[in-house]
């Protein structure tokens, strides 16, 4: 177990911001040879590999120690992490990268909201205050991909055309991905305080890698037979967001209070949006801006003390 850190977690927070700020990016780029639901299956396929050598190697004692309420959780929490790539990754393909992380980064929130039922911790006011700045700025994103300002109105088409088109689906796939990875920043707060960080991510990513792969050939497709640009974009994916950059945040929450590091992860949105207008020329529109703006002021009220 880690006693103490070796570094500032608060030093090693940007880093990580950095590193999962690509991965929309190289999700969008990996879409044109792959499916959403291989990419999801593949990123945390390689990733539970290289842990499972590491945790072999070291942390074999640690792994046979653990009682079995410790590996149910750790089960469940695969699940949870699995349903969340598998809906947010396929939510890119419907959505803009600003609205598909922006909605996604509402996780925080739903653990504030569902956590005195869960893990019997009470809301306060600030949190009750944050998520609904969220909420309306989570709206407006997601009528952002539909509706335009102009002349100081918001224009939008009739219901039925914007509740059938594909960037609605696309946004309410990235809230599922949301409320998914509530759940397993959830129980991550159980099992982060008895697991060190190497056999709790190995656990974790090792059950979605399964529980991915199960979706990927219920859904009729499989991980071979693509062109070799396809897998460096997987392996990068691996790597750089989730090795580096959700176990980064994983370390850190053995060192930070857990509303701390859920605050830092409001980095993710703002560098996928960059990097987004850089690489992929996706400009956000005023009212995406501006629905953005309130999402993270809610989940920076939702945080405060």
């Amino acid at each position: 177990m880690e006693s103490r850190a070796p570094i500032s977690p608060k030093l090693a927070i940007p880093f990580g911001i950095l590193a999962v700020s690509t991965s929309s990016i190289f999700i969008r780029y990996a879409q044109a040879n792959m499916a959403s639901i291989v990419i999801a299956a593949g990123r945390l396929s390689i990733a539970g590999a290289i842990l499972a050598v590491l945790v072999a190697w070291r942390h074999r004692a640690e792994i046979r120690a653990l009682t079995l309420r410790e590996l149910l959780l750790a089960l469940l929490s695969g699940f949870f992490l699995s349903l969340h790539f598998a809906t947010w990754i396929t939510s890119l393909e419907y959505t803009s990268v600003a609205s598909s992380v922006v909605l996604v980064s509402t996780a925080p929130l739903w653990v504030a909201l569902l956590a005195p039922l869960t893990i019997k911790e009470p809301i306060r006011r600030v949190v009750l205050l944050g998520m609904g700045l969220a909420l309306f700025g989570g709206t407006i994103v997601g009528l952002s991909d539909s509706c335009t300002l102009a002349k100081s109105s918001l224009q939008c088409p009739p219901f039925s055309d914007f509740v059938a088109g594909e960037a609605f689906t696309g946004d309410l796939l990235a809230l599922a991905g949301a409320l998914a990875g509530a759940g397993y920043l959830l129980i991550g707060r159980r099992l982060r305080e008895k697991i060190s960080l190497i056999p709790y991510i190995f656990l974790v990513y090792g059950v979605a890698a399964i529980f991915l792969l199960g979706y990927m050939f219920i859904a009729g497709e499989t991980l071979a037979g693509h062109p070799p640009r396809a897998y460096l974009w997987l392996l990068l994916l691996a790597l750089v967001p989730q090795l580096l950059g959700h176990s980064t945040f994983n370390w850190a929450l053995r060192y930070l209070s857990a509303a701390f590091v859920s605050i830092t992860l409001l980095g993710e949105p703002i560098g996928s949006a960059i990097l987004a207008y850089f690489l992929l020329g996706e400009t956000p529109s005023l009212l995406m801006g501006f629905g953005a703006i309130l999402i993270l002021a809610g989940i920076w009220v939702a945080g405060s003390r």
